[in-house]
């Protein structure tokens, strides 16, 4: 998938025309769809329900999160999506086709950067376009040699601050080097859905806010639609366009906020009194989910009071 300006020829001009009149962002069909995705564990003689009639889309060149409770399944829904596990029901839908249990479909980034250390940086943020599938991807790949992947990859890397380090080696790289390093790979894959699970969680608190800022610029730069989990109520409200809030497992959505904080954004909107009232909310949210988890109902109805009824609620 080449990120470069559009080619502004009449001929292109023209194509690019034709295919905006045929299917605008508006009535394109969501670049990830899943309808009441169950999904249970077998454990002996018993059942583990993980995940019940999860629902949630993303639309093309939106940014959406996924927030819950520890052990509420947000990372097995990443595998279902990825093809790794197969639903018991429901169905995933990309870009209007049926993917359900297929591979090949995604990009993603992992919690940890995953670099392999005896590919240099240049070479492992080339590793996912050598190994992506070439046919069905969402948005195909405008460069077919090589030399010109390679010299793509190098703009990138200039771009993200790395240009010095292409022919470097992982270890000699910094945490925060390491997973723009990671994140640059999955962008440069040819599908074009992207999905994050924890990129920061692993970082420092001053990197980690350092690197929320840089993946807001490159995501507002380049649009793609991408799925983010995170613990991170704060991270969460500063990066998307929407949030779905997963319950205590089996996991289910309770909650879906709309942010209603305008782009571009920047650091300073997590002084705005209207998102610290999001985040206290969404915090009581997270933690009277938790107490559920926990089996301690008591304090889970104690939160539950202290939670407002209006208010808030009326920006879902």
């Amino acid at each position: 998938m080449s990120l470069h300006p559009i080619d502004l020829s009449s001929h292109n001009v023209a194509n690019e025309l034709r295919a905006g009149e045929q299917q605008s962002p508006s009535t394109a069909p969501p670049a990830l769809e899943l309808d009441e995705i169950s999904l249970a564990f077998r454990e002996k003689r018993s059942l583990l329900p993980v995940l019940q009639d999860v629902s949630l889309t993303v639309k093309p060149g939106e940014f959406v999160s996924l927030i819950g409770p520890s052990g509420s399944g947000k990372s097995t829904l990443f595998h279902i999506i990825g093809g790794l596990l197969k639903p018991q029901q429901g169905r995933i839908r990309m870009h209007g086709r049926d993917m359900t249990g297929e591979r090949g479909h995604i990009s993603y980034m992992p919690q940890q950067p995953a670099l392999f250390p005896w590919r240099t940086t240049l070479d492992n943020v080339m590793l996912g376009q050598e190994n992506a599938p070439r046919k069905n991807t969402a948005v195909p790949p405008q460069y077919a040699s090589e030399h010109e992947r390679r010299k793509e990859a190098l703009q990138w890397l200039e771009q993200v601050g790395l240009g010095k380090f292409a022919k470097a080696y992982p270890h000699t790289l910094s945490g925060g080097m390491q997973q723009r390093a990671a994140f640059l790979r999955a962008l440069l894959s040819p599908q074009e859905l992207m999905l994050l699970d924890e990129p920061f969680s692993a970082l420092d608190a001053l990197t980690r806010a350092d690197m929320q800022q840089w993946l807001l610029r490159m995501w507002e730069k380049n649009r793609r639609s991408v799925l983010f989990i995170t613990h991170s109520i704060e991270e969460a409200l500063l990066l998307s366009d929407r949030i779905y809030v997963l319950s205590a497992r089996p996991a289910s959505v309770v909650h879906v906020v709309d942010v209603p904080f305008p782009r571009p954004r920047r650091e300073e909107i997590t002084l705005d009194p209207l998102f610290m009232e999001w985040k206290r909310t969404m915090t009581n949210w997270m933690r009277e989910e938790k107490y559920k988890l926990d089996g301690d109902m008591d304090n889970a109805q104690s939160v539950h009071k202290n939670i407002p009824e209006d208010g808030l609620n009326q920006h879902e």
